[in-house]
């Protein structure tokens, strides 16, 4: 059975949120969806996969049910396709932010952050720099463990642990930025969107995100100016350009990721080590 995995976020003013989650969580129990929403007075984030009815069915309800007040009628939705379900469960989530940067960048009734799309990014890639004539830098906003899947070619990768530590690292670098248009950029475009506007808030000019993330950018134009796979948050660890899941996984006992040369590993242990976390990780780096 084909299987449609959604992943959408809206930055958008959330009043009733007790309310919109009983909802929620209703109706995606009713469609036999998993996966996971959250809701922020900040806005919605969400992965959720399904059949393609019930996914379809998830859609016209989040655009049009009048519960949602419109706030979510032109909300676009990233999709792919798996062969079996990558999520365990079903959670809608009440959260401080969809997002935690711990910086009260976001708010929502001010719009949202200047954005450039996939074919437009990519043309300015070819040629090396924007319309204006400016360098572009491509800006990864992931966790580091995310970036070692795969990122854009010669992007800043300041080696992020969390998304909490991005205003600090941008104080720091903001040197780096100057005359340049940098490009923000994510796995689906909810961090690079906030780290936008968190830029654009403590002064530094020519900052966009890229619209809808890695993820619309392979469904749009493929893997042009990236090297490596796109990590994902659910049981199919990575995808290619293509949007398929690749061989690539995390490992069961401590979450690294674990490369297809690296499952060759003595290691490697499916369902319980890997290199990284073996008891003779260290032996075997001294041998």
């Amino acid at each position: 059975m084909r299987i449609v995995n959604l992943a959408a976020y809206r930055f958008v003013t959330i009043d009733a949120i007790d309310n919109w989650r009983q909802q929620l969580a209703q109706k995606c129990e009713a469609l036999g969806l998993r996966g996971t929403i959250l809701l922020a007075p900040e806005g919605i984030n969400l992965f959720i996969a399904g059949t393609p009815e019930s996914a379809r069915e998830f859609i016209d309800y989040l655009r049009g049910d009048p519960l949602f007040e419109g706030k979510f009628a032109d909300l676009q939705f990233k999709e792919s396709f798996s062969e079996t379900q990558p999520f365990r469960r079903m959670l809608v989530k009440r959260k401080r932010e969809i997002i935690t940067m711990k910086k009260p960048a976001i708010r929502p009734e001010l719009g949202r952050a200047p954005s450039v799309d996939a074919p437009t990014l990519k043309r300015w890639l070819d040629r090396g720099q924007d319309d204006d004539g400016r360098p572009v830098v491509m800006l990864d906003t992931r966790n580091a463990f995310e970036v070692d899947v795969g990122t854009f070619d010669k992007a800043l990768d300041y080696r992020i642990a969390k998304f909490s530590e991005f205003p600090g690292i941008v104080e720091s670098h903001r040197d780096e930025f100057e005359g340049k248009t940098i490009v923000s950029f994510c796995t689906g475009g909810i961090r690079c969107e906030k780290a936008a506007i968190h830029m654009k808030e403590v002064g530094i000019d020519h900052v966009y995100q890229l619209e809808g993330g890695i993820l619309k950018y392979f469904e749009e134009v493929g893997g042009a100016h990236y090297h490596g796979e796109c990590f994902v948050f659910d049981y199919r660890t990575a995808l290619n350009p293509s949007l398929e899941p690749t061989e690539t996984v995390q490992c069961f006992g401590c979450r690294a990721v674990v490369t297809p040369e690296a499952q060759r590993s003595p290691l490697y242990t499916p369902g319980k080590t890997c290199p990284a976390c073996h008891p003779d990780k260290d032996a075997a780096r001294a041998a």
